[in-house]
């Protein structure tokens, strides 16, 4: 699961992230997807393809955190995303089918703007740091991670499991190609990758939930330098201080 810091989301404010680290500019706070303000629907000129999608999904995340699930209406996104409800319902289809959807999208931004900022990135040790900058939230209020933690609370069918299933694996694996780049530079120590995976995400995801909690201790400390700071250490390698 993920959030985080970045550059402007394509159309509006792109920013993970899902939190932070060295190196990820000073763009938006990584978790906050841009709140849309309602906007009168010009029945004249509706968006279409990606400029369409692309708002209709940026709305959802927002009106999806503030109501949550339950209270959600397609009419609240229509009007977050100034756009008709039957445009709305184009898209998304139907409110079940919502969820996933926004999810997917999110999740789908959210991993090529890490990816770029990995790009650039000058070491592993520095991918590190993105990873855990985007994948961590950086407050309660983080839109993105509201909206993972609000999917994974429903009920869903095989189909739907192997969606989350795959949004999942995909941070894991770009966790691992970090890991395995580093090792190879001899940067890491030789951990195992699967091991080493599973512990990390294990760690980080309770750190989110904590993040996400408001626990006090996250107040004037900060849970991505806690998490750095713990992989790094099982990650030096041996005599290297």
């Amino acid at each position: 699961m993920s959030t985080r810091e970045t550059e402007p989301v394509a159309g509006a404010a792109q920013g993970a992230d899902a939190g932070g680290a060295s190196g990820a500019g000073t763009g938006p706070e990584p978790g906050a997807a841009p709140r849309p303000a309602p906007t009168a629907v010009d029945r004249k000129r509706q968006p279409s393809g990606d400029e369409a999608r692309g708002r209709a999904m940026r709305a959802a995340i927002s009106v999806i955190a503030e109501k949550g699930t339950a209270a959600v209406r397609m009419s609240d996104i229509a009007a977050g995303a100034g756009m008709s409800t039957g445009h709305i319902l184009y898209h998304f289809g139907k409110k079940d089918r919502l969820l996933l959807e926004v999810l997917a999208w999110s999740e789908a931004d959210l991993g090529s703007r890490f990816e770029r900022a990995a790009d650039e990135a000058a070491s592993p040790a520095e991918k590190l740091a993105l990873f855990v900058r985007y994948y961590l939230p950086r407050h309660p209020g983080d839109e993105r991670y509201a909206l993972w933690t609000q999917v994974l609370a429903q009920c869903h069918d095989d189909a739907g499991r192997q969606v989350l299933t795959d949004l999942s694996d995909v941070w894991e694996e770009r966790l691992e190609a970090v890991l395995r780049e580093g090792r190879a530079l001899g940067q890491f120590a030789d951990v195992d990758p699967t091991e080493f995976v599973i512990r990390a995400v294990a760690m980080l995801n309770g750190l989110s939930g904590d993040v996400m909690f408001g626990r006090a201790r996250w107040q004037h400390a900060s849970a991505h330098a806690f998490a750095l700071a713990a992989l790094e250490r099982e990650l030096r390698p041996a005599g290297r201080a």
